[in-house]
Parts: C-alpha cells; structure tokens; sequence
C-alpha cells in the first residue's frame, strides 16, 4: 500500500528515497545540462516525432530477450489467459474486461496483477478495480480504439460545470478508475497510446458533440501509483488524477506533437492531496503539468483544493503553453506547492500561475527551487486576467487570492522576458519572494522583468535587474530599500 506523504515528510522521504539523484545533480551543473538535453529531447522527441506517423524506428525498441514480468501481487494474470490476441487488429476490449472482473475478486487476498504481454493491444475504454496491478511489458502497447462511439459518455465532472468544451455529457477516459483504492499501473516501459490523431482533427474541425476524454483518469480514489510506463497521443489531457488523495507519479514518459494536438497536458492533479511527480520526461502539445481545482462558481461549490504537492526532477518541453502552471481552473484553492530540480526547455513559458475574476479561491505557499530555464519565452509568469469562464453566471467579486510564493535558484539562458508578474488593482499579488535567480536573456530592451500590482521583495542580488515594485534586502536579508511603487504596471506583452 502507498504511504500517504503529509507536508512535513516530504523533505524526510527526499533524504531517505534513493531513487536518481543524477538528475538534480545534473541540473545544477550548467556544463553538463546541454549533454542532458540532447541525451533526453533529441533521442526521444525528435526522432519519435520524425518517425510519428509510421511504425519503424522506436526510441524504446526491445534489445535481446525480453525481461520476465516481475510478481508484485499475490497473485497474478495474462491478458491472454483472457482470450487477448495482441496483433493490434483485434479488439480486445472483453478479454481486458473478463480479466479486471476475475482480478476484482481478490481484493480481500491482497489484490492481483494483469500483465500485458509484448504486441500491440487494441481496446474500447475500460474501468479499472482496486487492489490491482497492471503491468505492461516491453515492447507492449495499449492503443485506443478510434471511433469516439465506441468511447462511453459520462456526466461532466461535478467542479466543472455543465462541461469542459461541450455542455452535456463528456468521453470518458481509455483507461479509468472510481471510488478506487490500491491501483498500480507500471511496467518495464510499455506504452499506453490513446492514438488521438483523430480525435485532436475532428476537434479542430468542430466535428465532435462532446468533450474530449483523458487517456488516464482516476477519480475520487487513494493510493495511486503510475510509474515506468510511456504514455503518448491523448485525446485531451492524459493523466488527470481528479480528488484523489496519496497519487505518485514516478519516471513517466509522457509524449504528443508540440503542435497540433490540443490540450494535451502531461499531468493535470486536480483537486487532488498529497501527490508526488517525481523522475519524468514530458513533451507535450500543451501544460506538461496543470493542477486544478475546479472551475469559477462550480468548482468554489464543489470546494476542494489541490494541496501537498510535490514535482520534482522534471525535464519538460511545452511550446504551445508552459512547462508547469497552476490554473486556470483553480476555484478550489491551490496550497502547499514544492517545485524542485526540473529542466523547462524548447518551451512558450517556463511556469505560470493563471487565474482571473470569478475564479475566487486561492494559489498560496508556493515554492520554486533551483529551476533551469533554456530558451523559453518567457520564465516566471503569473496573469490575473485569464478570462475564459464555463457560462456568464460565474460571480466576477468571486476574486482568487494570490500570495506567499518564493522563487530560489532560478537560471537559465536564452529567455525573452524572465519574469512578467501581472496583479491588479482587484487582484494583487502578495509577498513574493526572488532569491539567487540569473537568467541569461536574448533581448536587450529594458524592463524585461515586468510587474503590475506586486507587493514583495528581492534578497541578494539577482539578475536581471527587478521591477521597482520590490523591496530590496541584501544577502544577509537586512532591509535596504522599501519600494513605494507596488502599484506601477510595467508589462509589455509585445516583448
């Protein structure tokens, strides 16, 4: 079973965890972060992308015998002990559905375990149980059915309204789970492909009745574990954990175009407690990481937060949106966020925080610490006008509050504009923190570090210079100069 991680034992299970320290050491070393970024993003985005529409090269291509499935339940299961054929022709969707329900009578004896054989699987959404394992092989790849009629409609979430892109009913996800406890889903790298080609042209194309599905999604659940899986092609985001307690993601691939494949998010907690995502590569067509909470006025109703957080050791690329954002859809709150040890390359934005009127809820005690920024458009972004709302009755006094965020270590080369924090006068942004940041930036004008609205302080020295809306402390955090100019709007979205 999953330890639940509460906030002051995050810091205790780093130090007693002894899973890849390589990736924070290598990310505190500038020399070798370019030998990173070429192993990581060129071997495995580039080429998957230039091979995406065939099916010869494989970046995770089998090499010798493949590696027996380890046992990690009582007792365990083949998929094709269920009548699974594995060519990608046939459909599979019964054999994984006699599978799951003979695996659900063993909860009372510690669970069992699927494992999905090498070959390429072929499947119709289907519902996972509690107290299971399901192990992919290498070389094994789930692929979603492409016809949506095929993909069971389910009501909108409760925190969103009456839907996310269409009102009414909305896809579910490839692989689901509620009201679940004890779930694992890991492997010796095997794949799950949503194959959402089809599904991102007929969205552009305005062809779909429904919101688009998630390729994982696990709701009101517990102690959640995805690791040592690949996931790609989404239909929509692609692993939405959605008010769950004790999730851990641990060294997922997550991939889809950088262009042309709509809001695929990477990993998008929501309202969910006690998470670690730890240990990934995401290239995505959208966030890499989006934690939520609902909506305006329904996800203030619904009122739950997405709290105890905890990302680190990431290397993401987001050229469409941002390597890691809070928001939009933050009505529930969002607390007690660690950011740590990640590579945001190749990317729009490095991370944001967004949210807007009629949002109401709050983002507060947040951390970013010893970030690497190479070329990104922007580094540190939060906007407070972030208009897109699910009707026109959301409450716009409904303001979010935006407070107690530090930033520590921050570097990084080849960004346009290192920080825009963007407050108004209705929605200022309260105490935050700049500590040890240099950014190596790619245009000369000035004020490239932009405020509006921002009350908080910058110790030591940083640069590029900071907005006059700071106090300034020297390194010994001793007050040297209090601003008056808390309330100057100096942002330029032109830059």
């Amino acid at each position: 079973m999953v330890e639940t991680l509460p906030v002051g034992r995050f810091q205790l299970q780093q130090q007693r965890l002894e899973l890849k320290r390589w990736i924070p050491a290598f990310l505190s070393s500038h020399k070798t972060l370019f030998v990173l970024l070429w192993i990581a993003a060129f071997g495995s985005v580039f080429f998957w992308q230039w091979n995406i529409g065939g099916s010869g090269f494989s970046i995770f291509a089998k090499v010798g015998p493949g590696r027996p499935m380890p046992k990690m339940r009582p007792f365990a299961f083949n998929l094709t002990d269920f009548g699974g054929v594995g060519d990608g022709i046939a459909d599979e969707t019964a054999a994984f559905e006699r599978a799951i329900l003979a695996i659900s009578k063993f909860g009372k004896r510690g669970g069992a375990q699927l494992n999905v054989p090498p070959g390429k699987w072929l499947t119709a959404p289907f519902n996972l149980t509690s107290h299971m394992t399901l192990f992919l092989a290498e070389d094994a790849e789930i692929l979603g059915i492409q016809e949506e009629k095929r993909w069971a409609l389910m009501p909108p979430l409760p925190s969103y309204g009456y839907g996310r892109e269409h009102n009414g009913s909305r896809y579910g996800s490839l692989i689901h789970g509620q009201n679940l406890r004890d779930v694992v889903i890991t492997g010796h790298n095997g794949t799950i492909n949503g194959q959402g080609q089809s599904w991102w042209k007929k969205y552009r194309q305005k062809l779909l009745n429904h919101s688009r599905g998630p390729l994982v999604q696990i709701m009101w659940s517990s102690d959640i574990v995805i690791s040592d899986i690949t996931l790609r092609d989404s239909p929509f985001w692609t692993f939405h954990p959605y008010d769950c307690k004790n999730v851990t993601v641990r060294n997922v691939t997550i991939l889809a175009p950088i262009f042309e494949a709509p809001n695929t998010d990477g990993i998008d907690p929501d309202s969910c407690e006690d998470m670690v995502i730890e240990d990934c590569y995401i290239s995505v067509g959208d966030d890499a990481v989006a934690i939520k909470s609902g909506w305006d006025q329904y996800g203030i109703a619904y009122g739950r937060p997405s709290r105890n957080i905890l990302i680190r050791n990431l290397i993401i690329r987001s050229m469409v949106s941002a390597g890691i954002s809070i928001g939009s859809e933050m009505s529930g709150g969002v607390s007690n966020v660690t950011v740590e040890n990640v590579l945001v390359w190749s990317s729009r934005r490095a991370v944001r925080i967004k949210t807007a009127a009629g949002r109401g809820g709050y983002v507060r005690d947040i951390t970013y610490r010893n970030l690497t920024f190479d070329n990104a458009r922007v580094g540190i972004v939060i906007k407070t006008d972030y208009n897109e709302h699910p009707d026109d009755d959301f409450d716009r006094k409904a303001l979010p509050i935006i407070r107690d965020i530090s930033f520590t270590e921050i570097h990084g080369h080849g960004v346009r504009v290192p920080v825009r924090i963007h407050g108004s006068k209705d929605i200022p942004i309260r105490n935050v923190t700049f500590r040890d940041i240099s950014i190596g930036i790619t245009y000369k004008k000035k004020h490239i570090f932009q405020c509006a609205f921002v009350e908080g302080r910058v110790i030591g020295t940083i640069f590029p210079a900071p907005c006059e809306n700071l106090d300034r402390y020297d390194e010994e955090e001793r007050l040297v100069k209090l601003s008056a100019a808390q309330n100057v709007t100096d942002i330029d979205y032109d830059i």
